[in-house]
């Protein structure tokens, strides 16, 4: 069938620079560039790129640049290029349309609308390179009241179990399948390196990873993908994964061609087949059956282990907290309408979920409300993208934060938004041996070690510049947060005041 789709983007190739070294056909997975024999010249298929940008910077003479195609539509506030081009791919293909990644579009992006309190002359500010800064983090279910032994002064009341983060960010859900192997031992490494934990989705865990596991979350998700009881013993934290904030209401899918033998041992499926997950979990259609799964999970790792459930942010995510938490979950964890996913529908990702700020205030302020917010640990996740992020995040509410696509940039992703199609050209969301050598698991886990590193001492300025030598102080205190741009409504919901106030 013809199609009628413009190429998005333009492969412009310097004749006097290229030397016909073939290095750019090798590296692309998408076939955009291919040799021509008869000619003896290197040529490109524009239709195929889809502006990862690896053929540039591999390229050794620099003979390669990528460019967005400057052919435009006629002008139309309503039919716009990508609404075009949707319809013309769905008229080809009669199916789906799937996408990789977050949210693109243009919802505001409340963080960048918040700005952070500083001290000045009345509270002095703190040096961090001369005073101690405590960013240690604490996860799990806290007690209403703690009780000494009068005379040994030892601990009486009965804890829950608790976590402890050495930074407040932890590695996002990616399922093996999803991502490589070599990408969850990169995760892993580096979350051991810096006391922190990583994620291990709803793929299972492969027995090369067993050895990090008490820096690890497993999850249990509706597929029951690679979940038993060495699964579950074998992680610091058990997961139940309810949604996401990329396709909130409906189930995963792992295309049978990224289902290798390897990721078929790890899912416990048939190699080859796909990798469906039910939209609902089938024993969960209201809270008390949340409670049971929960304390099912409790009870088979010996009440050892905190146990999390995850949620998309939507419209009611405060009233479901507050009913997970009265279910007995240690910790939540809202996923926002940013946050990423190796393959949705186009059509949910964009239209479906709220963003993360408003669903953590909202299930903060309904917690604090209700005297329980104690009781459970606050995560959020979702497109937080730097270290401002997250010191936001933890005034808005949250105990902990977690990333999904600053790893996977920190990494080498170009965010070109085609992890659906198992040809990740940088070797991250693909099961192609060929590419996923390109992630090194050293290079991988030290890339990371460094974006937490930096993003530490980044987070102590912050807190020295507010005056504060803990993070505890911050958690919650929406007193340090003010808001630009944003009206009476969004502040009120938000909790904080307007700039200059």
């Amino acid at each position: 069938m013809k199609t009628y789709l413009t190429p998005k983007f333009m492969v412009q190739r310097d004749p006097e620079r290229c030397i016909q070294c073939q290095v750019c056909v090798n590296q692309c997975s998408f076939d955009a560039h291919y040799y021509d024999a008869e000619d003896n010249e290197v040529r490109s298929r524009e239709e195929n790129c889809v502006g990862c940008h690896r053929c540039t910077l591999f390229c050794p003479t620099r003979a390669l640049t990528i460019s967005r195609n400057p052919q435009d539509y006629r002008e139309n506030y309503n039919w716009r290029p990508e609404v075009i081009e949707d319809i013309l791919k769905q008229a080809e293909t009669g199916g789906v349309l799937l996408t990789g990644m977050g949210n693109d579009k243009g919802q505001r992006i409340y963080w960048d609308h918040l700005v952070l309190n500083a001290s000045q002359v009345t509270n002095p500010s703190i040096d961090p390179l001369r005073e101690p800064m405590e960013l240690t983090t604490y996860l799990g279910r806290k007690p209403d009241q703690v009780e000494l032994d009068s005379e040994t002064l030892e601990l009486k009341t009965e804890l829950a179990p608790q976590i402890s983060l050495e930074v407040p960010v932890m590695f996002a859900a990616m399922s093996y399948g999803a991502v490589s192997l070599n990408v969850h031992e990169s995760l892993a490494r580096a979350a051991t390196e810096m006391g922190t934990l990583w994620n291990t989705g709803e793929g299972g865990l492969h027995p090369k990873l067993y050895k990090y596991g008490n820096n690890t979350i497993v999850q249990v998700a509706s597929g029951r993908f690679g979940v038993h009881a060495e699964y579950l013993s074998a992680a610091r934290v058990v997961e139940i994964k309810i949604g996401q904030g990329a396709k909130p209401g409906i189930g995963g899918h792992l295309p049978g061609e990224k289902v290798s033998s390897e990721v078929s041992l790890t899912r416990m499926i048939p190699q080859g087949t796909d990798a469906l997950s039910p939209s609902p979990q089938h024993d969960i259609y209201s809270i008390e059956d949340l409670a049971q799964l929960i304390y099912a999970l409790k009870e088979a790792t010996n009440y050892s282990k905190p146990i999390s459930v995850k949620i998309a942010a939507v419209h009611n995510s405060a009233a479901i907290a507050s009913g997970m938490v009265r279910a007995g979950a240690d910790i939540i964890v809202l996923d926002g309408l940013r946050g990423a996913t190796g393959a949705a529908p186009k059509v949910i990702r964009d239209n479906v979920g709220i963003p993360i700020e408003l669903a953590l205030a909202s299930v903060d302020s309904r917690l604090r409300k209700e005297g329980i917010r104690n009781r459970a640990s606050i995560v959020v996740s979702g497109g937080i993208r730097n270290s401002g992020d997250i010191a936001k995040a933890i005034a808005l509410g949250a105990d902990a934060v977690n990333i999904g696509t600053a790893a996977l940039v920190a990494l080498g992703c170009h965010v070109c938004q085609q992890c659906h199609t198992g040809k990740c050209a940088w070797g991250i969301c693909t099961t192609d041996l060929r590419l996923t050598k390109r992630v090194n698991p050293d290079i991988g886990a030290r890339r990371l070690s460094n974006l937490l590193r930096g993003w530490s001492i980044e987070l102590k300025d912050i807190l020295g510049g507010m005056g504060i030598n803990a993070l505890e102080s911050l958690r919650g205190n929406r007193l340090h947060l003010r808001g630009i741009g944003l009206t009476d409504t969004e502040l009120e919901i938000l909790g904080i005041r307007m700039a200059g106030d």
